[in-house]
């Protein structure tokens, strides 16, 4: 058989064009014996068959622009895209998860029932809470009895 066979079935296996699936000096006995993709697929595990690198550009001026940007330069007024609640959903979706999470727990140790837990949830999903700490004060300020350890407990769910 021919080692073209073999690159076609590599490149076929490694995702890559023929072009870049090399054969070692080595191995192309092996590789012009090989008939099947099990035996390519050996060969590329033993390294008897290889791809070279990818290429692929870098711009010399976007490594500026990254560097400077790591330092915290480019990112005025001018540069900013959307507002400031549109950029910020990463904050909300931290904040609501936190509580539900502690609405969770209230939950399992039976603190609250089924129906205060719905309603408590809706409150969250409509962002009435700036935090853990505001909705647990309204929780207790409804009537609710929870221990200062409990509470503190539940700011580290």
């Amino acid at each position: 058989m021919s080692v073209r066979l073999t690159k076609r079935i590599a490149s076929e296996l490694l995702g890559r064009g023929t072009s870049n699936v090399r054969i070692k000096p080595d191995s192309i006995k092996e590789a012009e014996k090989a008939i099947t993709r099990e035996d390519v697929r050996a060969l590329v595990k033993s390294g008897g068959i290889y791809v070279i690198k990818k290429k692929h550009n870098i711009s010399a001026y976007s490594k500026v622009l990254n560097e400077k940007r790591r330092k915290g330069r480019r990112r005025g007024m001018g540069r900013r895209k959307g507002t400031k609640s549109a950029r910020g959903i990463l904050e909300y979706k931290k904040k609501v998860r936190g509580q539900r999470r502690m609405l969770k727990a209230l939950k399992g140790e039976k603190l609250i029932e089924n129906e205060r837990f719905k309603k408590y949830y809706a409150l969250v999903k409509g962002g009435n809470f700036a935090s853990k700490a505001s909705l647990l004060s309204h929780i207790r300020n409804e009537g609710l009895e929870i221990s200062e350890d409990k509470a503190k407990e539940l700011r580290h769910v």
